[in-house]
């Protein structure tokens, strides 16, 4: 329940970088995909992680317009979109940059991305 409260089991976007401090403060496990409205494979993204935010209530799932985000962009040190900031414990531990680690295709599985969060160890992952 307090998950819950705290906007986790969903997928939901932030409307700016101001809102990812306060985010990632109220949460132990966070994983934020910076994308851009007009990039295909952030689509691509947001499918998956719509799934695994309703699976996985124990992380919180954002999402943060690059576009909007240069300052985070450039403190979080991101160039390529889509990216997943993985944020444990308030500190940003790794990044799902792009598809390489998926596999390098477009049509890899929602499964490949839970093990990928998984080996982060962001999302309770067996």
């Amino acid at each position: 329940k307090e998950w819950l409260s705290k906007g986790h089991g969903e997928y939901r976007e932030i409307p700016s970088e101001r809102d990812f401090f306060q985010e990632v403060k109220e949460s132990e496990n966070v994983v934020c995909h910076f994308y851009r409205d007009t990039t295909f494979r952030c689509q691509i993204m947001d499918k998956h992680l719509t799934v695994l935010a309703k699976k996985h209530v124990e992380t919180k799932f954002l999402k943060l317009n690059a576009e909007k985000s240069p300052f985070l962009c450039e403190r979080l040190r991101i160039k390529v979109i889509p990216t997943l900031a993985l944020v444990k414990d308030g500190k940003t531990q790794d990044y799902v940059v792009g598809f390489t680690d998926l596999g390098n295709t477009d049509d890899f599985t929602t499964e490949t991305l839970e093990w990928r969060l998984g080996c982060a160890d962001v999302i309770n992952y067996r």
